[in-house]
């Protein structure tokens, strides 16, 4: 007889290799065929409504790999809630307005830009941006990302901008809104005003220069001095030396006139040393120290203008660097503009929207303001008003769509006020209330908002939401109604924002409206268009508002650390001003993605990995994977090695769901499940093991700990299962009679095991769990795909505790046996484990409880004999191979020979060859093997099993 044949080895349709590039699409189109969406979106929710409100991407080319962590983090959310029974609607979005695909289409225009009007430009950006959202849409399901993918929001859809304008017209009816000259980040490249959170601050290299102003007679007499003096000012921002106006001094300071062979100078005390050296003036004599609030509303001359300056007050001059004398231009800087405002001054501005000063500026009229940096700096020299020239490498405010430096620059603007009716305070009051994940994303926020200036929601751009304001054509005077702006929004809704362009503006206003000052029925457009961080800020009401089926405020907003002054930012201002209260219950953030050695990805550096290609090669599924593994919350590594280490991670999950599959072949559930107290001691085992991970997964997915979810599932796989429970349990799987409670034991834990394991897996490793899923054999679940089933709840079984401590002991006597072993085959006793017989000796609270256990002791040893002695007989008894806990570590290393020791005490071991002949079938050792005459070659168990199978 051939007794391989008698086994019962595993079967199942279940591929070891996954092919998942391959195969994954076909799961993806199974999901739409039975409309899984559908079915997800009517499943009963008893836990209620979970919503997380998708922040949109941008519609401006392919997903890049922090798209592909964005979205499968969110995917992680929504899943792991829906199967802990909530309704988790993931409705996704996009960002469709802006500057970038704006430019992107003068790129494609060329030439013919110049002969479009704005209307036209903006159908082109519309079909633009509605390509790449196709495109987007694609490769985010590809992922095996769920959501209403057919039913997206868009910020160019008609409702979406008429929503925009009617949050805009809430705002104006509040006065918040207002219009205003002055400073703000401005791009000459892309020549529009940008708002904090569009500025990435760089390095970069500038001038640095040490400048005089020569002090007018009634500032030298009120220091009493009767020569010649100036004040020393610091800036590195050369080309805004034409538009100064003051010098700041900080009231409480020490400053001091100074006696120097550059002349008489004036600047900090604390600063006197460090200034004059570095300018080699080594020998100087201190003529007088005075406080800073001595000079207030004198003045001093410009360094080569026939103008005057005026010392201010100003707390926020510092030591830190320069001379403590400030330059102020209140048209080029936020606090210059305080300053300015506070003082009087004249809010002057003469550099143009291409960064150019204007014409009639005297000296560099027409001259870009960085090419005329060195043309100032060398003038200054020539008149003997510069003390020093060098330069600086700082952090300094950069364009985060073209990259290029900013300037400040005063212009015309509209803003939101952060102190009409107590903005900045209610911000500050509901960042305090929401739950920040990690804890220090409230911090930062808080202090974005806490020290912000106005938001500056105007662009001088095309493609975009229009300001919905109106100027009366005889006296100027603004229409900024929140009637009116509503009405505009109805017509929007129904037309879209490109009625603004291509309408008269008498046709956008309701009939009889008129201009409060002059009575004019006259009206021109504001052509200014909104800040995109607007059209995104006011998702939660474009989105959530109003539709049933989702939470508003929304339970999570989940974006990368950069959103704490984008959306996190503009959707708080805008919900805390419009609706008095935060639109996210919580906010949780995740860090970039970088390369296996922490650097930023760059084309230059030749380090981008992109999403698609990992796919192709490798299968979504190992990227959804990369982003269980993270700690998300730092920046994530990825590269080609991690991607490997990765793959050997799903294998071993992988290989594992295929033995389970392979040996419930022929188990039915329904009529062969052993109960619970009828299951051997190590079946019970396991499933205790199995409850510990389902309460650990469980609770990781509630806390957003999917890394954590990881590692115990490939923990739970890698050793629990394969190198302890499934290793020992084999022999009985494959050798026993089909159908007798030793192996329906067995069967029994790993069916749980397997429906479990491929519910915790389901929101992580949605394909291989979907696959394993279909599976299983017809009419064992109910459930059409593992995403509609639930996540499994673990359960108190009795003897818990008990049970897990005494196979603790037993599984570390175990890894002490192996290394025994090992120390035997390596001194050729044995070939395999399974030709030796293992002499145990234990002390006295051990040896009882193995004792119990005897007849298991092989099976879970995998050696063919084991035997228990007292420890003391150890000094008489004669092994071929004596061991001893501390002659050797077990196999595991250190911490298992201590935690052993812990566990056991004293443990000595003999190994010896195994007694009787190599069963045909099992391939035990046995004395019984020969005793039976119809199967000669088998052991008694064997024998018996063979018989009753054939009868």
């Amino acid at each position: 007889m051939d007794y391989k044949q008698t086994l019962n080895l595993p079967s199942t349709d279940f591929p070891m290799k996954a092919n998942l590039a391959r195969n994954e699409p076909g799961l993806l189109d199974f999901w739409r065929r039975i409309k899984l969406q559908d079915l997800l979106a009517d499943k009963p929710a008893p836990r209620g409504k979970y919503t997380l409100h998708d922040g949109p991407p941008y519609a401006n080319g392919h997903i890049h790999i922090g798209h592909a962590l964005n979205k499968i983090l969110k995917d992680f959310v929504v899943k792991s809630r829906t199967m802990q029974g909530y309704r988790a609607l993931y409705i996704p979005g996009w960002d469709c307005h802006g500057l970038p695909i704006e430019h992107q289409v003068d790129k494609s225009l060329g030439r013919e830009k110049t002969s479009l009007d704005k209307y036209q430009k903006r159908l082109r950006c519309r079909e633009y941006a509605a390509g790449f959202i196709d495109i987007q849409r694609e490769e985010f399901r590809r992922l095996g990302v769920f959501g209403q993918w057919d039913e997206p929001y868009l910020t160019m859809d008609y409702r979406y901008e008429a929503a925009i304008v009617r949050q805009l017209a809430k705002m104006a009816g509040a006065g918040r809104l207002y219009r205003g000259c002055k400073p703000v980040h401005w791009c000459s490249s892309c020549r529009t005003a940008l708002a904090e959170a569009e500025v990435e601050y760089r390095e970069h290299t500038s001038d640095s220069i040490y400048v005089k102003f020569p002090l007018e007679p009634a500032a030298l007499q009120a220091l009493g001095s009767q020569g010649s003096a100036a004040v020393l000012i610091w800036t590195t921002t050369p080309w805004t030396l034409p538009a100064n106006r003051a010098v700041a001094l900080h009231p409480d300071f020490d400053y001091v006139l100074v006696r120097s062979a550059a002349g008489d100078l004036i600047l900090a005390k604390a600063l006197l040393e460090s200034v004059l050296q570095k300018a080699g003036l080594s020998g100087f004599q201190v003529l007088q120290t005075f406080k800073g609030r001595r000079l207030e509303n004198l003045h001093c001359r410009h360094p080569f203008y026939e103008q005057r300056s005026r010392f201010i007050l100003a707390d926020y001059v510092t030591l830190e660097q320069g001379t403590g004398c400030v330059h102020t231009a209140p048209g080029h800087g936020q606090e210059d503009y305080l300053s300015g405002l506070k003082y009087g001054l004249q809010i002057y501005n003469p550099v143009d929207e291409g960064g150019r000063f204007v014409p009639e500026l005297p000296l560099w009229g027409g001259e870009s303001i960085f090419r005329a940096n060195q043309a100032i700096v060398q003038h200054c020299r020539q008149n003997g008003a510069l003390l020093l020239a060098e330069t600086v490498t700082h952090s300094y405010p950069h364009c985060w769509r073209c990259k290029r430096p900013l300037i400040f620059r005063a212009t015309e603007q509209w803003f939101i006020s952060l102190q009409e009716k107590d903005l900045r305070r209610k911000a500050l009051e509901q960042i305090r209330r929401v739950r920040w994940i990690p804890a220090w994303g409230r911090e930062r926020i808080y202090n974005m908002v806490a020290n912000r200036p106005d938001w500056c929601i105007s662009r001088q751009r095309a493609w975009g939401v229009p300001i919905t304001v109106f100027y009366c054509s005889s006296c100027g005077r603004m229409l900024l109604d929140e009637k009116v702006m509503n009405f505009v929004a109805d017509l929007m809704a129904e037309h879209g924002s490109d009625i603004w362009f291509c309408r008269e503006s008498r046709q956008l206003l309701p009939e009889g409206v008129s201009c409060a000052a002059c009575g004019g029925s006259e009206f021109s457009k504001e052509m200014d268009i909104l800040d995109v961080w607007f059209d995104s800020g006011v998702s939660y009401a474009a989105v959530l508002a109003g539709d049933e089926r989702l939470n508003d405020p929304a339970d999570l907003y989940l974006e990368g650390s950069d959103q704490h002054r984008g959306w996190f930012h503009s959707a708080l201002l805008i919900g805390v001003a419009n609706e008095g209260r935060a639109p996210y219950r919580a906010v949780l953030t995740h860090g970039f993605v970088v390369d296996g050695r922490g650097r930023k990805m760059s084309k230059s550096m030749g380090n981008v990995i992109a999403p698609q290609k990992i796919i192709e090669r490798n299968g979504a599924e190992i990227l959804r994977l990369w982003v269980a593994s993270s700690n998300y919350r730092e920046d994530v590594r990825i590269s080609p090695e991690i991607i490997r280490r990765l793959t050997d991670g799903y294998r071993r999950i992988r290989n594992t769901c295929r033995f389970l599959l392979g040996n419930l072949s022929d188990f039915d559930p329904a009529r062969e499940m052993v109960p619970y107290e009828r299951m051997l001691e190590i079946d019970r085992w396991v499933l205790h093991k199995l409850q510990e991970l389902i309460v650990s997964v469980n609770k990781a997915y509630q806390d957003f700990e999917f890394h954590t979810v990881y590692h115990g599932l490939h923990n739970f796989c890698a050793v629990t299962l394969s190198a302890n429970y499934l290793d020992i349990i084999k022999d009985r799987l494959y050798c026993s009679a089909p159908a007798g409670r030793l192996r329906r034991s067995a069967q029994s834990a790993l069916w749980e095991i397997l429906l479990a394991l491929t519910r915790l897996m389901a929101p992580i490793l949605s394909f291989t769990a979907e696959e394993v899923w279909q599976c299983l054999p017809a009419g064992t679940v109910s459930e059409p795909s593992v995403h509609l089933a639930s996540l499994p709840r673990g359960r108190r079984l009795p003897d818990g505790e008990k049970l897990l401590a005494l196979w603790e002991r037993f599984l570390a006597c175990r890894s002490l046996a192996y290394s025994a072993l090992e120390n035997a085959r390596n001194r050729k006793l044995i070939g395999s484990f399974m030709q030796a017989r293992v002499t145990l000796y234990l002390e006295p609270s051990l040896l009882g409880e193995l004792q119990s256990r005897g007849a298991e002791l092989a099976r879970i040893f995998i050696v063919s004999e084991v035997q228990l002695r007292p420890l003391e007989q150890f000094a008489q008894a004669a092994h071929q191979v004596s061991w001893q806990a501390d002659q050797a570590q077990p196999l595991a290393g250190a911490a298992a020979a201590a935690k052993a020791s812990s566990l056991l005490g004293t443990v000595k071991i003999g190994i010896d060859p195994a007694r009787g002949s190599k069963c045909e079938r099992c391939w035990n050792w046995r004395e019984s093997v020969g005793g039976n005459e119809k199967h000669p070659t088998l052991c008694s168990r064997c024998a018996e099993v063979i018989e009753n199978e054939t009868g």
